[in-house]
């Protein structure tokens, strides 16, 4: 059963941490992955959670009804000079413990290098999994990455090459909509590719920013170092839903029990409340038009 949960970001100025669960209830979700917060594990610093914060918020979460079966930091890892690398590895070994005491199964996260330093950034994300691997290992949890825009890595093919060299069944893949084009629009050909290690598949849309031979976008002139993308509403981009959705079904990862599905619409904060409801309803009719 395809687990559809909810990134409550666009509801982190609006609301306080332990009042997402209701807002996730609200919008029809059981499920929210939780992300960077100022109270719980900010971008790029130590994670502010003690145990009095988590046990309140997983009283909130269960009171809610809202599962939480991922969660989201964005650290360092990768980061081609050593005291933003060591400071990254130190905060990621705090989550792991924030994910253990919440009983989140899956940590999905980014590698966080650089582009212009892809070599240093490399060498820097396999000495920091030197350290993380084993923990996440020891502790029986999933560890997924996206290669987002602007980072040491974008194409998809390559990632899941960086991510295969570690040699785990515990790593796995983060599959984001809104980055298809970065990865090299090659869903029908990476996803069977990765099987069962496509750990999650987040749903937003986003245009094409190689169409009108560069000139899509405002971000002028064509070829500089900006990496422009949205997360919109599914059908405002170019992403061919239905074609991703028919290669979930055809690799049988809409039917594992793990598998999830996270909407993370971030441009219309100002109607998250109704964009979220519509995703929600979306997505469950892709899934089921993609079973079919």
């Amino acid at each position: 059963m395809v687990q559809i949960a909810l990134d409550p970001t666009p509801f982190h100025h609006d609301h306080d941490l332990l009042d997402f669960p209701d807002v996730v209830a609200r919008a029809g979700y059981d499920a929210m992955q939780l992300t960077p917060h100022a109270d719980f594990t900010p971008f790029f610093r130590y994670p502010k959670a003690d145990d009095g914060l988590m046990a309140a918020l997983r009283k909130r979460a269960a009171d809610a009804g809202v599962a939480l079966p991922a969660i989201l930091p964005v650290h360092r890892i990768s980061w081609p000079d050593e005291p933003q690398r060591e400071a990254a590895v130190r905060n990621f070994l705090r989550v792991i413990d924030l994910a253990v005491e919440l009983e989140i199964p899956v940590i999905n996260t980014e590698f966080s290098g650089r582009p212009e330093r892809s070599e240093d950034s490399e060498a820097a994300f396999y000495r920091s999994m030197e350290v993380i691997l084993p923990r996440i290992e020891r502790e029986g949890l999933r560890l997924n990455f996206d290669p987002h825009p602007d980072d040491f890595v974008e194409d998809g093919l390559e990632a899941w090459r960086v991510l295969r060299g570690l040699n785990s069944a515990s790593v796995g893949f983060v599959y984001v909509g809104s980055h298809t084009f970065h990865y090299g629009n090659r869903a029908t050909t990476l996803i069977p590719e990765l099987g069962e290690r496509l750990g999650a598949v987040y749903a937003a849309d986003t245009f094409d920013h190689h169409r009108s031979h560069g000139l899509r976008y405002i971000s002028n002139p064509p070829g500089n170092a900006a990496r422009v993308h949205q997360h919109l509403r599914i059908g405002d981009g170019d992403v061919d839903w239905t074609e991703l959705f028919g290669v979930l079904a055809g690799t049988g990862y809409l039917d594992r029990e793990d598998a999830l599905i996270v909407s993370n619409v971030f441009a219309e904060d100002e109607d998250a409340e109704a964009v979220s409801h519509f995703q929600l309803r979306r997505l469950r009719e892709l899934v089921d038009a993609a079973r079919r």
